[in-house]
C-alpha cells in the first residue's frame, strides 16, 4: 500500500469524523445567543417586489420560532406531520408526491414550492388564492381535518387544544418568551413566526442571477449564458404574435407575460392556465396562483416534485408542451385570456430546438444554497428533541420604579477588554430590542440581543474572542428608538 495515500485517507477519515461530531453536537440545539441571520439577508438590487406586510417584518427571533414550528410534528394531532413533511428543503420546499400525506388522508392538491414566496406582488396564497395572506395561510393546514387534524370538526380537537399543547412544551416557553416577551401561545403569534420563516427562504445564487448582476436589464445577453440559454431567455421574454386563429407567426413564447423576471412571480391578475384536472378525477377551474418559477428543477434538471396543482407535469419539457398547445376543457370560463388569443386556444408552434432553448433557460433559475443551508433546515435531532440555549442576558431590575424616560446605554466594562466585556442598558417600555456591535467600517460583527424585552435594566456579556484587536462600536435599538453609539477597545 502506498504510505502517502494511506496517510491522506487517514487524514480525510479523521476530518470526516470531526465534522460528523461537530454536526451531532449542534443537532437539536437552538442557541439564542447565536441566531441565524434571517432579517438582514443580502438581496440583489434588481429585486424590487416584496409582499412582506409592514406589521410583520422579519426578525431573527420570530423567524427562529417559525423554523421550529415549521419542522415540529407536534403541531399535528397525532405528532406525525409537520409543515416540512409536505414542504421539504431538499426539493425546493415542495413534495415529490403528487398529493401529500396528512393525518387523515391526503391533500387535494400538490404541495406548492415555497422558495422566494416573499418576492412577489401577489399577497394571496394557495393555488386557489383562498388565503388572503401568508400569515392567514400558515395555520389553515393545521386546522384541516386531512392535513394536521385540529379542525374542530369530525371529532377533531379545535386549535385551542394545540395552543394549550404547545404551552406545555418547555422549548416553546423559551422561544415565545424570547420572541414576544411571554410564553403565551396564540394563533396570531404562530402565524407571524411561521410566515417570517417562510418569507426568509430565498434563492438568489443561480446562474441566472450571476448573469443578471452583470447586465443592465433582462433582455441584454447574459455573458455567462450559453447561446442556447440566451435564446431561451429571449423566447421567454418576447410576446408572441398570433394570427386570427391563435397560431404564433412571430415573436417569442410570452412566458414573462405572467411570470415576469427577475422575480419570476405570478401576475396577481392571472386566471387559470388550462390545466384543470383534479387529483383523483374531475375538474377544478379555481387554480389561479403558482409559485415562483425559480428552482422548479434541481441542478440536474429534474423537477422538484410534479409541476402544476395536480403534479401532472414531470419535466420542464412537459410544462413547455402544455403551453405550446393549450387545450380548453368544456366549461372552463376562467382560463387566462392571454392563453386564448382572438378567442382561440394558444398554439405557439414551438420547434423542438425552441422547446429545448426554453428548458435550458428555465434550468438557469435554479440555485444551490437553499437546499442545504442550516438556517432553513430541521432544528430537531433524529429523535425529535430540541434544546434551547437561553440568551446571556441578565435582567437586573425589570420592575424598577426609576426607569429612564428614554433608552440608556452604559459604557462597557472593562474597557479596554480582552476578550469579554459587560454591557448594561435600560429600556423605558416593552419593545423588540436589538443590541449590535460593528467595526470602524460600519459592518455589523455581532448581534448581542435580538428579542422582545419588557421594560427594565439589563446586562449582557460580549465575548470578542473571534475578533481582532481594534476599536469597535455598539448601539441599541428598542422599537423605533435608537441610542447614541458607544465606543470600546479590544486589546489582545
Amino acid at each position: 500500500m502506498n504510505v502517502k495515500n494511506a496517510d491522506n485517507r487517514m487524514i480525510l477519515l479523521i476530518l470526516a469524523l470531526l465534522t460528523t461530531a461537530a454536526f451531532c453536537q449542534s443537532a437539536g440545539i437552538i442557541d439564542l445567543n447565536n441566531l441565524e441571520n434571517y432579517a438582514n439577508q443580502p438581496v440583489p438590487n434588481y429585486i424590487n417586489k416584496d409582499n412582506t406586510p409592514p406589521n410583520n417584518q422579519i426578525s431573527d427571533a420570530e423567524a427562529t420560532l417559525g423554523r421550529v414550528l415549521f419542522y415540529d410534528k407536534k403541531i399535528s394531532v397525532n405528532n406525525t406531520i409537520a409543515c416540512a413533511s409536505c414542504h421539504q428543503q431538499a426539493f425546493a420546499f415542495s413534495d415529490t408526491a403528487m398529493a401529500s400525506t396528512g393525518v387523515n388522508g391526503t391533500t387535494g392538491r400538490h404541495s406548492m414550492r415555497l422558495i422566494n414566496a416573499r418576492f412577489a406582488n401577489e399577497a394571496k396564497f394557495f393555488w386557489d388564492e383562498r388565503a388572503a395572506s401568508l400569515e392567514a395561510q400558515t395555520t389553515m393546514p393545521i386546522q384541516d381535518h386531512a392535513e394536521m387534524g385540529f379542525s374542530g370538526e369530525n371529532g377533531d380537537p379545535a386549535l385551542d387544544s394545540l395552543l394549550t399543547k404547545l404551552m406545555n412544551i418547555d422549548y416553546y416557553n423559551d422561544l415565545f418568551t424570547f420572541a414576544y416577551g411571554d410564553s403565551i401561545v396564540t394563533e396570531a403569534r404562530m402565524q407571524r413566526a411561521i410566515a417570517q420563516f417562510i418569507r426568509s427562504i430565498q434563492s438568489f445564487d443561480s446562474k441566472y442571477d450571476a448573469g443578471r448582476s452583470q447586465v443592465p436589464n433582462d433582455p441584454a445577453p447574459f455573458p455567462n449564458f450559453t447561446l442556447q440559454e440566451n435564446q431561451g431567455k429571449q423566447l421567454f421574454l418576447a410576446p408572441p404574435v398570433f394570427d386570427p386563429n391563435g397560431n404564433r407567426i412571430a415573436g417569442g413564447a410570452g412566458c414573462a407575460g405572467c411570470h415576469a423576471p427577475p422575480e419570476f412571480d405570478i401576475d396577481p391578475n392571472t386566471r387559470n392556465n388550462g390545466e384543470v384536472a383534479k387529483i383523483g378525477g374531475g375538474t377544478d377551474f379555481t387554480n389561479t396562483r403558482t409559485p415562483s418559477l425559480r428552482d422548479m428543477a434541481d441542478e440536474n434538471g429534474s423537477v422538484n416534485g410534479g409541476m402544476m396543482h395536480n403534479a401532472s407535469k414531470n419535466s420542464l419539457l412537459a410544462v413547455v408542451n402544455h403551453y405550446n398547445q393549450i387545450q380548453i376543457v368544456a366549461g372552463n370560463n376562467l382560463i387566462d385570456p392571454r392563453l386564448t388569443p382572438n378567442g382561440n386556444p394558444q398554439n405557439l408552434n414551438l420547434s423542438d430546438p425552441e422547446k429545448q432553448q426554453l428548458v435550458a433557460f428555465m434550468r438557469t433559475l435554479t440555485g444551490s444554497d437553499v437546499y442545504s443551508n442550516p438556517k432553513w433546515s430541521n432544528p430537531f435531532d433524529s429523535d425529535g428533541n430540541l434544546t434551547v440555549i437561553l440568551p446571556n442576558i441578565t435582567a437586573i431590575d425589570p420592575v424598577s420604579d426609576q426607569l429612564p424616560s428614554q433608552i440608556e446605554l452604559a459604557q462597557n466594562y472593562p474597557n479596554p477588554f480582552n476578550p469579554t466585556t459587560t454591557i448594561r442598558y435600560a429600556i423605558p417600555e416593552s419593545a423588540p430590542v436589538k443590541l449590535t456591535v460593528f467595526d470602524v467600517r460600519g459592518k455589523i460583527v455581532a448581534e448581542l440581543v435580538n428579542a422582545f424585552q419588557n421594560a427594565g435594566e439589563y446586562e449582557t456579556v460580549f465575548d470578542a474572542d473571534f475578533l481582532a484587536s481594534g476599536i469597535y462600536f455598539y448601539r441599541i435599538q428598542a422599537g423605533s428608538s435608537v441610542s447614541t453609539v458607544k465606543k470600546m477597545m479590544l486589546v489582545k
